[in-house]
């Protein structure tokens, strides 16, 4: 047979896996389907629902306005699939081509699409976390526990994290009128992902809006009562904070260790990827039946000097997963690459604020367009001397100007006039906060003198 005849012959009664049953998980199989592909159809997902979106979760579902049960994503087809939920994928075996599961199943693929997302960095003392009124934001569950807290009307609310997650939860507390201290180690709220100027703007307004922001400090311990209940947080500073609620925010966690022993390059940073969502093996070589979409994939992107990016975005996973749909079910010379600009969204204090490219890709910024002091304006990004990147603040409607500048890497500052443009466009440094941890040790140690030889295999991580 040809390699034609077999592709037609794999769109026809072949089997697909999809381990990771969320937003990217769901986009992919209704892609495959769109695309063609007859052949069964396998959604491997840990949660006991069906996919749901997660935004709204530190939003609307916060506020009251909608309930968690009330975010499942819409089906644009049907999927015709085998639903394996509430039990999670346990390992990889690329040998004989299945996914085990926790519960020791073991179920069959011809190719397979990994899109197990992230899940939410928990308190690092086990005990304290376990505390009433201590959560995380990822899931529904999460999102339903922490509003019925805040529905009850707790004194204050503890919010530990200053990222977008944490900056919209407090939001939302003060929303609904209730008192929110802030605890960020970093210099300001944002400044992680926007830099240091975003940074400024971002405290301005938590102060503004009534949040008791304490940056520049850390949580050393969570304090219950003799019930068991969270009410005192105590500061590597020596100060104190009574709450009745504690949300620690601290970011996610890549959901890779069911990988260890599979041979893919999987760790803390996702699994590393092509531009057409192929995964790459620990020496890295490109894998041709296992593909990444989604918060868990690493991919190169070609305007960011090809350097593998992660992206917890919204539309990303969306275009990543339609992408690798495609290239499952299509030849070698009909395979799309994965080029889209990232872009995000996030509401808060009133304000919304919307991205396209990627800030952290960047030596400088200028405001480009309005006002910093009105909480409105366009800040543009930039790397040696090239536009990377774009925020705005209220002011969403300039932003595919700037992703034009920025696919045709136009020059920084970049070049006007445009509305609002400030008299003095003088650049600044970004000003990211400096890596806690610059490496985790060696990932892998290289074995073999021949070239034909030569392998990698996972290091032993070894802990102080």
């Amino acid at each position: 047979m040809t390699s034609a005849d077999n592709l037609r012959a794999f769109k026809r009664e072949g089997r697909i896996v999809i381990v990771g049953a969320s937003l990217a998980g769901l986009r992919a199989a209704e892609t495959l389907r769109d695309e063609g592909f007859t052949g069964s159809l396998t959604m491997i997902g840990d949660e006991t629902c069906e996919p749901y979106d997660r935004p709204p979760l530190s939003k609307q579902v916060l506020t009251g306005w909608v309930p968690a049960d009330g975010t499942a994503l819409p089906r644009r087809r049907e999927i015709d699939a085998e639903w394996l939920l509430g039990v999670p994928a346990a390992g990889l075996d690329l040998a004989a081509n299945h996914v085990r599961l926790a519960d020791g199943r073991e179920i069959p693929f011809d190719r397979v699409l990994i899109s197990t997302g992230v899940r939410a960095r928990p308190w690092f003392v086990e005990s304290e976390a376990a505390l009433d009124g201590v959560f995380v934001l990822r899931t529904r569950e999460h999102a339903e526990g922490l509003q019925r807290a805040l529905a009850a009307g707790p004194s204050r609310v503890l919010v530990i994290g200053a990222g977008f997650t944490g900056s919209e939860i407090a939001s939302i507390c003060r929303e609904r009128g209730i008192e929110v201290t802030v605890a960020e180690l970093a210099p300001a709220p944002l400044v992680g992902a926007l830099g240091a100027m975003i940074g400024e703007v971002a405290s301005d307004m938590q102060r503004s809006h009534g949040v008791d922001l304490r940056c520049g400090v850390k949580v050393t311990r969570l304090e219950g009562d003799a019930q068991g209940h969270f009410r005192r947080a105590h500061f590597d500073d020596g100060t104190t904070v009574d709450a009745d609620v504690a949300v620690v925010a601290l970011g996610g966690i890549r959901n890779t260790e069911w990988l260890r022993g599979s041979g893919l390059a999987a760790g803390v940073w996702g699994i590393a990827c092509d531009t057409g969502c192929r995964a790459l093996t620990l020496d890295g070589l490109i894998t041709d039946d296992v593909f990444v979409a989604g918060d868990v994939a690493r991919c190169p992107n070609p305007v960011y000097e090809y350097r593998l990016i992660s992206l917890e975005h919204w539309a990303n996973a969306v275009e990543q997963a339609e992408v690798a749909a495609h290239n499952m079910v299509s030849p070698q010379a009909d395979r799309w690459p994965h080029l889209t600009l990232p872009v995000f969204w996030s509401i808060q204090f009133g304000v919304n604020i919307k991205s396209v490219g990627v800030p952290t890709f960047a030596d400088e910024v200028v405001l480009a367009q309005g006002s910093v002091a009105d909480h409105r304006f366009v800040a543009a990004y930039g790397y040696r001397g090239r536009v990377t990147a774009a925020v705005s603040f209220d002011n969403a409607k300039w932003l595919d100007h700037y992703r034009g500048l920025i696919e045709t890497a136009a020059p920084f500052p970049p070049p006007g006039p445009t509305p609002d443009q400030p008299l003095d466009m003088k650049p600044v440094p970004v000003d990211f906060p400096g890596p806690q941890l610059l490496a985790q040790g060696a990932t892998v140690v290289v074995t073999g003198h021949d070239p034909g030889e030569r392998r990698v295999t996972a290091a032993q991580q070894h802990h102080r």
